[in-house]
């Protein structure tokens, strides 16, 4: 499973992808990839919004089921998810 997520450009903001709704700042608001085909449609929206300058270091990420919710895999995402480690006030 995949999530398509970069950084919005007008404001550095980590941001997530959601079919109906657009690049949205939290990870639960993400769309999820489950097949091929999928993933493929949301690496075409990803550079599309790369190309009008909406976002910038678009990447799909590997993400697992962690009881009801959905997790990233990797700590980089984690933490990109979650907010910053060092001021805890800033979390999300």
């Amino acid at each position: 499973m995949k999530v398509l997520t970069a950084n919005r450009l007008k404001d550095g903001e980590v941001v997530y992808y959601n079919h109906a709704e657009g690049w949205t700042p939290t990870f639960a608001g993400a769309s999820i990839a489950r097949d091929t085909e999928t993933v493929e449609t949301l690496q075409k929206t990803g550079a599309a919004a790369a190309a009008r300058n909406e976002v910038v270091d678009v990447n799909l990420i590997d993400v697992m089921h962690d009881g009801d919710d959905i997790k990233p895999l990797r700590l980089r995402e984690i933490i990109r998810a979650s907010g910053p480690t060092t001021h805890p006030q800033f979390a999300r």
